[in-house]
C-alpha cells in the first residue's frame, strides 16, 4: 500500500473520518454563506419599505396650517 493510499484509508477509520470532514466542511460553509444571504434578504426588506414609504409621502401632501 503507498503512504497515499494508507493515508487515505486513515488506518481503517475512513468510512467514519471522511464523512466527518464533509460534514464539517458543508456546516463551514452553511456557516459561511448564511450571512451573506440574510444581509442581502434583509437590505431587499429595507429598500421596499424606503419606496413604500417615499410613495406614501409623494400621495399625501403635507398640511399646512390655514392662516387666520
Amino acid at each position: 500500500m503507498s503512504a497515499l493510499q494508507h493515508f487515505l484509508a486513515m488506518g481503517g477509520y475512513a468510512a467514519y473520518v471522511w464523512p466527518a470532514y464533509a460534514l464539517f466542511f458543508i456546516v463551514l460553509i452553511a456557516d459561511t454563506l448564511a450571512p451573506r444571504l440574510r444581509r442581502r434578504r434583509v437590505l431587499a426588506e429595507l429598500r421596499a419599505r424606503l419606496a413604500r414609504q417615499n410613495a406614501r409621502q409623494e400621495r399625501k401632501p403635507i398640511p399646512t396650517p390655514a392662516s387666520p
